[in-house]
C-alpha cells in the first residue's frame, strides 16, 4: 500500500492580472506562506519523493518542503493542467512508490475528490480542494483505500 499526499498548488496571483505564459504565474504572498507552511504540515510524515506540474505554482508550493527534506522537485507533465486523474493515477497506482508528494492543479484535485466520493471512500462534502489544501491518500493495488483532508494553511 502506499501513501500520496496530493497538494493543490498555494495561491498564486490572478490569472486575469497575468499577462504571461500561465506556466509561468508564479505564487502570491499567501502563496509563498501557505508554501512554506507545507513544511510544518509535512513534518511528521517521511517523505520520499517529490513529484510537481511543472508550473511555476506548482513547483514554487513544493520548494520549502524539498529544501528542507533534501530531495529533488522532480517535474512531470502527467501532474499538469488538464491531464486529469488519469495523469495522478500514473504515481498513485505504481506500488513501489510510498510516502510521495504529488503538487498539482485544482481540475485534478477535484476529479479526485470526484473519485473517492463515487468510490464511497470519502462522504460528499467532506474535505475540499481549496489552494493550498492536501489530500493523503492511501492506494492499494491501484485502488483507494483511505482518504483525509488537510485544509489549506
Amino acid at each position: 500500500m502506499g501513501t500520496f499526499y496530493v497538494v493543490r498548488h498555494a495561491k498564486a496571483g490572478s490569472r486575469g492580472h497575468w499577462s504571461g505564459d500561465d506556466r509561468l504565474r508564479p505564487l502570491s504572498k499567501k502563496g509563498f506562506k501557505q508554501a512554506a507552511s507545507l513544511v510544518g504540515i509535512l513534518e511528521p510524515v517521511p517523505v520520499t519523493a517529490i513529484f510537481s506540474s511543472p508550473y511555476r505554482r506548482c513547483v514554487q508550493t513544493v520548494e520549502p518542503l524539498a529544501r528542507v527534506r533534501e530531495l529533488p522537485i522532480k517535474e512531470s507533465p502527467n501532474l499538469a493542467e488538464g491531464h486529469g486523474l488519469a495523469g495522478a493515477m500514473d504515481f498513485m497506482g505504481n506500488p513501489k512508490l510510498d510516502h510521495v508528494v504529488l503538487s498539482t492543479h485544482g481540475d485534478i484535485v477535484w476529479e479526485l475528490v470526484e473519485e473517492l466520493v463515487k468510490r464511497k471512500v470519502v462522504k460528499p462534502g467532506e474535505g475540499g480542494f481549496e489552494k493550498g489544501s492536501t489530500w493523503v491518500v492511501d492506494v492499494d493495488k491501484g485502488s483507494f483505500v483511505r482518504a483525509r483532508f488537510i485544509p489549506a494553511p
